[in-house]
């Protein structure tokens, strides 16, 4: 129905109820009429007409006979009327009572919803401050209720909520409000004394712990953890009147980030809301906002750091590590953007176009350079990603034998039959693939034999020990002759000295990058350190092209000393 013939039924429906009442008014009339008149003369008239009809008496005349019964006849039929008209109005008033009872209750919990709580809120945000209290406000999530809901089915869902309901009334105190907002967020509110803010820490633990007993239904059972954000009324800030809905609103929304703190520091805890938060949520709002504009507008960009042959000295290759150009902020670090991009969904987006345009940068090197890319563990669930990888790969014209695929040892626990379907399809189709920060993930040594790795990467945490006075080597030389066991290369990340990388030195045939090799360049610096040392794919074909001229040449000057 479209808002026009809405609009159309609503005021034909407005206009037959005020049809309705001018009749339902005029008929009362009539009735209170007709009522009046027959006290006025119904007392010496019907006594006239009873002895007429009973034959005692003249008979009545017959007009004025007419007019009494009538007269009575519009009585009884007011009367009617005005009973059938109370019984309209009690259902109405019932009707109306459901609708409010239904607008400001969940239906599932029986507690009170989104559109109630900040009313009472408000009301008890009043109260409490005419008698020195103050009003806690407890924002409360469920962890990964999404899971159990997709894993059990949605009335199991229902029930693990209204468990959870239960629960919280269980625990509040008496005079709390509890509501639930919608999906399993759940919000309580209840007055306190503002001098001992750790009665409510007592209260927030025990719902921790009430809502972390198992839920059951047959042979279902699962563990429910919440995360939690509390504000105190005294903490409301200065954008609407104390008392007021908006006020309430307010206080709820500040729960909400301190809740999300919560979450973001480990799920089944909580957090007291601080300004701060506020902050890095408006600042978190625009990083998501500025990384769905910048990948449109090209900002993100591949930058490039040295790998070495430790020995020889020689330069074998770059690790391309992304970077953001960001007209507003400047450039920002990974660290920062790709967690972010990774929770909003868009680090496939990313990741593959920071690769396309690798890979047309790397095909104007020496060809016996090796690009070295990071892939997110997101990624390696998506079951199409050698696909798309290969496409890509065809799209450039880059060999693969020439690209390596860097995968972090914590994504080896995450789907390990995923993993190594994907790690299959790149290698048959001769990519390299590398174990990155290996040491900081716990793989076993049966994963590093069935999984068909090229090379291992030391993690520069450990890279980074060897700095400190007095250090231990043991531990990286462990890992060297893991990798020299499984005759896989190591390629030691983070040197930033002379001492270490003569350490590393001593253990064999490794690769290695950090600062000491030069931080990471952008596009064009590292094609003009390539260009200084000859190192571009036009050198090469130019060389081969020189040495083909000389070969003719060649065997032309040994004919004639013959």
């Amino acid at each position: 129905m479209t808002a026009d013939e809405n609009n159309i039924d609503m005021a034909g429906e407005h206009a037959g109820q005020l049809g309705r009442a001018e009749t339902d008014i005029v008929v009362i009339g009539i009735s209170m009429a007709a009522l009046l008149l027959f006290v006025g003369t119904g007392g010496t008239v019907m006594s006239q007409i009873v002895r007429s009809w009973m034959g005692t008496g003249e008979k009545a005349n017959s007009l004025l006979e007419t007019a009494v019964l009538l007269n009575i006849a519009l009585i009884l039929f007011g009367w009617r009327r005005y009973h059938d008209l109370s019984i309209e109005v009690h259902e109405r008033k019932a009707a109306e009572a459901k609708a409010r009872e239904l607008a400001e209750t969940d239906p599932l919990t029986g507690l009170c919803n989104r559109r109630r709580m900040p009313i009472e809120m408000a009301k008890m945000i009043e109260g409490s401050q005419a008698n020195g209290m103050a009003v806690a406000v407890l924002m409360l999530d469920l962890d990964n209720f999404k899971k159990i809901n997709d894993l059990n089915g949605h009335e199991f869902g229902d029930l693990v909520l209204t468990s959870i309901a239960d629960r919280l009334k269980a625990a509040m105190p008496s005079g709390a409000l509890i509501a639930r907002l919608g999906g399993d967020e759940f919000t309580c509110a209840l007055p306190y004394n503002p001098s001992r803010p750790d009665r409510i820490d007592q209260l927030v633990g025990k719902i921790i712990d009430q809502v972390a007993r198992p839920i059951a239904k047959g042979d279902v059972s699962v563990d429910v953890t919440v995360s939690i954000g509390i504000i105190s009324s005294t903490d409301g800030g200065e954008d609407a009147a104390v008392g007021t809905s908006a006020f309430a609103g307010n206080l709820l929304n500040r729960a909400d980030i301190a809740m999300y703190h919560a979450k973001k520091q480990g799920r089944n805890r909580s957090a007291w809301f601080e300004p701060r938060m506020e902050s890095e949520l408006r600042l978190r709002a625009e990083l998501e906002a500025g990384i769905r504009r910048g990948i449109a507008d090209g900002e993100f960009v591949p930058y490039y750091q040295q790998q070495i042959n430790l020995k020889t000295g020689d330069l074998v290759g770059f690790e391309m590590l992304a970077r953001w150009k960001s007209p507003d902020m400047g450039l920002i670090s990974p660290d920062i953007f790709i967690p972010i991009a990774e929770d909003i969904g868009l680090i496939a987006e990313l990741s593959e176009d920071l690769i396309r345009q690798a890979l047309e940068d790397a095909r104007t090197w020496d060809p016996k350079l090796v690009l070295s890319v990071n892939i997110s563990p997101i990624q390696l669930r998506d079951p199409w990603f050698a696909q798309k990888l290969l496409r890509i790969l065809v799209e450039s014209g880059f060999p693969p034998n020439r690209l390596d695929i860097e995968i972090t040892e914590s994504c080896l626990h995450e789907n390990i039959g995923a993993v190594r379907t994907v790690i299959t399809s790149l290698k048959n189709q001769g990519i390299r693939i590398s174990l990155d920060d290996f040491g900081t993930g716990y793989s076993s040594l049966h994963q590093l034999r069935s999984l068909p790795f090229d090379q291992i990467k030391i993690d520069r945490s450990f890279v980074a020990e060897l700095m400190e006075e007095g250090a231990n080597p043991k531990l990286v030389e462990a890992i060297v002759s893991i990798g020299r066991g499984l005759d896989m290369p190591i390629t030691a990340e983070g040197i930033e000295t002379e001492e270490v990388g003569d350490v590393l030195r001593q253990m064999g045939e490794l690769r290695g990058q950090g600062f000491l090799y030069g931080r990471p360049e952008n596009a064009d610096v590292t094609h003009r350190r390539l260009a200084d040392q000859h190192m571009l794919a036009s050198d090469r074909m130019a060389e081969e092209a020189g040495a083909g001229e000389v070969r003719p040449t060649t065997p032309a000057k040994r004919r004639r000393k013959s």
